[in-house]
């Protein structure tokens, strides 16, 4: 059977707008039909040879239900039997049924999992009663009630698949015991307030699919990495220093790898081109150390790169950096400390929708193959040395509006030729004036005009720029709109 359940991080399957999207984990068992059922059932239902929960588990699931403030529970003959959202069973061979998957937490409006009491819930020892269970989950159950990760989690290792414990406010190491949960495919703990480091017997859970640790307070080094079916690994907004480890290679099946906003040193590691199957690659915020390695470029299949915020050691983008980037749709390489000029190659990928470059020391112009960027929806470019006329259209000026920003780059200028004079607004706010080789040419100017009894109306006047720079051209201007006010 199959559970989803929708939360607001990255989706693995990367589209470019917006960055932020619901990340759906899919829970997958055998293929044996499951007795949850969608509607509630008052009192207790038995199949015709008489199939009932397992006493035991039954007992163990009271006791666990009684420690989240679910007490209500005690009151169903059988708790397999009784349909509520949130406990999955399946039948053995005898028909007896045993409890598979438990549940608590509001995740919305249409998710009828038991809430938990915040203040006095707790995880009860019961848990580890329930010998075939494969999924368990908390969602903001221990929120006023502060609470370590129970150590006895680690004793679920032979069933266990799913562990999420997401926005309980645990506080604490991470039990080095979750170690033990070797058949583990999805570890969530997002966003409580777990210290110290990643324990190095995670190095056991070699069939993790997806680990997110992200929005605590871990410290130390990212530990050694070997597991092949990974394919998500979230790790921000922590306190992790070091390397990022070259075993990173042993984890070839990665589609997204999120270390942002960490003290991450050193340089991004060659091994990194092995992940040919990364869509999302986020290291901002860190402190990574320059050059750009060429083997980023070995990433056919990444959709969104994102390095913001390091300091890159005044790395210089090489001409074919991009090439092999073909399916690239978000670049972000804001305050990298780049230099040099914007390589032509950039403007030939197709898929290209937001970049982001600015407040870098890039310098030369800006490539004229931008042109082809026809899906390019948000370009900043501020806070550079660039030179040069800006070579885009009316079309795409207007497509962006404030999404493009060029301001604080002296050395750049317009074509009004190019049909940019109605955007001229936003233009000067940028910082851009006409390019010195248009000056002499035609500019089209609008003059809104009053006669003094509220009514107006437009004079399309033209004239050379010359014209406007001597005293004489500044009197028959005068003189024209007198004649005109005395008209109106």
């Amino acid at each position: 059977m199959m559970f989803f359940f929708s939360f607001p991080t990255l989706v693995v399957v990367l589209v470019w707008l917006p960055i932020v999207m619901p990340f759906t984990i899919i829970l997958t068992d055998s293929g044996t039909p499951s007795a949850l059922v969608d509607a509630p059932q008052t009192g207790f239902s038995m199949n015709k040879n008489g199939a009932r929960t397992n006493p035991r588990e039954q007992a163990a699931v009271y006791e666990i239900m009684k420690a989240t403030g679910n007490g209500w529970a005690t009151d169903i003959p059988d708790v397999c039997r009784g349909r509520w959202h949130g406990i999955e069973c399946m039948p053995d061979k005898d028909e007896v049924y045993h409890v598979v998957s438990l549940s608590f937490g509001a995740l919305s409006d249409d998710t009828a999992f038991p809430t938990c009491d915040q203040k006095r819930s707790f995880i009860s020892p019961a848990i580890t009663k329930l010998p075939h269970l494969r999924t368990l989950f908390f969602y903001r159950c221990f929120s006023y009630n502060p609470q370590p990760i129970p150590t006895f989690l680690g004793q679920l290792g032979p069933t266990l698949q799913t562990l999420v414990l997401r926005e309980n406010g645990h506080v604490g190491p991470i039990p080095t015991e979750l170690g033990n949960l070797t058949s583990l495919k999805v570890l969530d703990l997002h966003k409580n307030k777990l210290n110290g480091s990643i324990p190095v017997s995670f190095k056991r859970l070699t069939h993790l699919k997806s680990m997110d640790l992200s929005v605590n307070r871990l410290t130390g080094q990212i530990p050694g990495l070997n597991n092949p079916g990974l394919s998500i690994l979230d790790l921000n907004q922590n306190l992790l220093t070091g390397y990022i480890p070259p075993s990173i290679a042993n984890c070839p099946s990665l589609l997204k790898m999120d270390l942002s906003r960490n003290h991450l040193s050193g340089p991004i590691p060659d091994e990194i081109g092995y992940l040919r199957n990364l869509v999302l690659l986020d290291l901002s915020y860190n402190q990574l150390l320059g050059p750009l390695p060429s083997a980023l470029g070995k990433l056919g299949a990444l959709q969104a790169l994102i390095l913001k915020g390091n300091p890159m050691d005044s790395t210089m983008i090489t001409g074919n950096w991009f090439d092999g980037l073909k399916d690239l749709m978000i670049l972000i390489l804001s305050d990298t400390s780049l230099h040099g000029p914007i390589p032509e190659s950039l403007g030939l990928l197709p898929s290209l929708r937001v970049i982001h470059l600015d407040r870098n020391k890039l310098n030369g112009s800006i490539p004229t193959s931008f042109l082809e960027l026809k899906g390019l929806s948000e370009l900043r470019l501020n806070d550079n040395q660039l030179t040069g006329q800006v070579p885009f259209v009316r079309e795409t000026v207007w497509k962006m509006g404030q999404k493009l920003r060029l301001y604080n780059n002296t050395g750049l200028c317009y074509d009004p030729q190019n049909g940019l004079d109605d955007d001229i607004d936003s233009l000067v706010i940028s910082g851009i004036s006409y390019c010195e080789t248009s000056r002499s040419t035609s500019i089209p100017t609008t003059m809104h005009l009053s006669n003094g009894l509220g009514h107006k109306s437009i004079f399309e006047w033209r004239s050379s720029a010359q014209i406007c720079s001597t005293s004489i051209g500044l009197q028959v201007l005068l003189l024209m709109m007198l004649l005109l006010g005395n008209l109106m």
